[in-house]
């Protein structure tokens, strides 16, 4: 029941964003138009549009998982997989609400909101291409992805040729870039050097182990 109402007063607000951002102003609105009182309205989203924005966030995110599920990716190469969770996502998004979003998180008071949405893509893209690591791998694989996912949407908001190829582009460059620093750090491991850092720091950094989190969290959509 909670959920329905929550999805409603998301669903009202949308038409609300273009004009007044994601805002205690929008959900008034959405409140109204879904016939939902304020007060629970806002106790459903207390934080008025950052915790809207963050609900639009993850429902893009669960809605492209499910979509990667249903996908056969087998014959791709494993960068172009990640191209397409990346276009995958960005097929799902409005460009002129993720730009009010945008403009929203890169306030300092919500920018570590904007950044764990960011880095929450990347953990529902690895998840949905079936990565297994639990240790440094798995924060290092998702720190990446998250640089070249925000870098990808700032482009893609600016970007207005036909079928945003331009953004696919510059998509491709990024991964391109990711998967030649791998095979640096590859080469790097099998030197002397290199061999010698791995019985070392390395060693200690390779002891981290992936965060389990409960399903139930607040704004986490199940897997």
């Amino acid at each position: 029941m909670t959920e329905d109402v929550m999805n409603r007063l998301l669903e009202a607000a949308l038409v609300h964003v273009p004009f007044d951002g994601w805002s205690e102003r929008s959900l008034r609105a959405a409140a109204t138009d879904a016939g939902t009182d304020l007060a629970l309205a806002r106790a459903l989203y207390p934080r008025g549009g950052v915790d809207l924005a963050l609900a639009y966030h993850a429902q893009g995110d669960a809605e492209m998982a499910a979509r990667l599920q249903a996908m056969d990716l087998s014959a791709q190469r494993f960068r172009d997989r990640i191209a397409t969770a990346v276009r995958t996502r960005l097929d799902l998004a409005d460009r002129e609400l993720v730009r009010r979003g945008t403009t929203l998180f890169s306030l300092p008071q919500h920018a570590a909101d904007g950044a764990k949405a960011v880095w929450s893509t990347a953990d529902r893209i690895w998840t949905a291409l079936g990565d297994t690591s639990q240790d440094l791998n798995w924060y290092t694989k998702r720190a990446t992805l998250s640089g070249v996912y925000g870098a990808t949407v700032l482009y893609w908001l600016g970007d207005d040729s036909p079928g945003h190829q331009a953004t696919w582009e510059f998509l491709d460059r990024r991964i391109d870039g990711v998967m030649q620093f791998e095979k640096l750090k590859a080469s790097f491991r099998e030197n002397p050097l290199g061999k010698a850092f791995a019985a070392g720091p390395l060693k200690v950094f390779s002891t981290f182990r992936a965060p389990k989190l409960p399903d139930n969290l607040p704004g986490r959509f199940p897997r």
